[in-house]
Formats: C-alpha cells, structure tokens, sequence
C-alpha cells in the first residue's frame, strides 16, 4: 500500500504576498522632451513655451507620464514644472524619469497605503516571478512596510524559498 502524498505547502499558515495583485492599471506614456528642443539639445525658451502651448495635451487623460529627456542636453528644472502644469489636468500620475522610475512612484504610493494589520505575526512569502513590470524599488518598499509586522519573510515561492527575515524571540 503505498503512503498518501501531502502538501505541505498547501497546509501551512504560509501567505504569499504577490506585488502584481497591487499593479496600479492605467496606461504608461514616456513624453520626451528632446523632441522640443532645437537639435534635441538647446532649449529656446520661446519655441519650448510655444510647442506646450499648442499641444494637445487632452490625449493623456488618465495616464501615468515619465518625462524624460533622451539626449544629453541640460533641460532647466522650470521646462519640466512647465509641461507638468499642462499635464496636471489629465494625467493621474506625472513624475520625471524613465517607466522604471514611474512604476517605482506607484508602487510606493500603493505600499504606504496597504493595510497590513491582517498579516501580524504570519509568515509571508514575497511571491518573486511576475508578468508585469515590478521595479525592484517596490520589493524594498514592501519589506519597510511588511518587516514591523511579519513573523517571518521569505522571497521566491513557497516550494523554493529565500529566508529574508525573522521576527527576535520575544
């Protein structure tokens, strides 16, 4: 007679916490500025002010915007603030940077507003593999927030698990 097989993963208080279940839906746009800039390297004042002027800005609502420049030109801090003033009215999200740098300001704002009361003392498993872009910033954000709370923290899944912290024996 041969022995029943049990999962002991399945039976264990073991919660996996997976950052592609809090991936903030919206489309991603990366605006650059170069393409405003005579040559993609200097900025004249006049011209910049007037491209901003007359663009249609109405196509990012409801987008998450990167603006970024992808030359080596030196755009003034005013030309960004400029352009954030136009996008202010459409866009959910406009940070300065490339998408990596964006998904990493969204996932911040989505951690610091997770209620993590339910997950005192448990074991978490920080789930590692995902089909969306993740930032690595948001598995840090993740453990400040998690790390206070948590027994224990593993990374990876629960079959193959890396050990990341364990609560002191009070």
């Amino acid at each position: 007679m041969a022995e029943e097989i049990i999962n002991r993963v399945a039976q264990s208080k073991l919660i996996t916490f997976n950052l592609e279940d809090y991936y903030p839906k919206g489309q991603r746009f990366i605006f650059d500025l170069s393409e405003w800039l005579h040559e993609g390297f200097v900025l004249r004042e006049k011209d910049f002010r007037e491209h901003a002027k007359n663009h249609d800005w109405s196509q990012y609502k409801d987008q998450f915007i990167a603006l970024t420049c992808s030359t080596d030109a030196i755009v003034p801090a005013w030309a960004y603030m400029l352009v954030s003033t136009y996008l202010e009215p459409y866009a959910k999200k406009v940070v300065i940077g490339n998408l990596e740098d964006l998904e990493s300001h969204l996932y911040q704002e989505v951690i610091e507003r997770l209620d993590v009361s339910a997950l005192k003392d448990q074991p978490v498993i920080i789930k590692g593999c995902s089909n969306k872009p993740v930032p690595k910033n948001a598995y840090i954000f993740l453990i400040k927030k998690l790390q206070p709370v948590v027994k224990s923290l593993m990374y990876g899944e629960a079959c193959s698990s890396v050990p990341l912290y364990k609560q002191p024996k009070k």
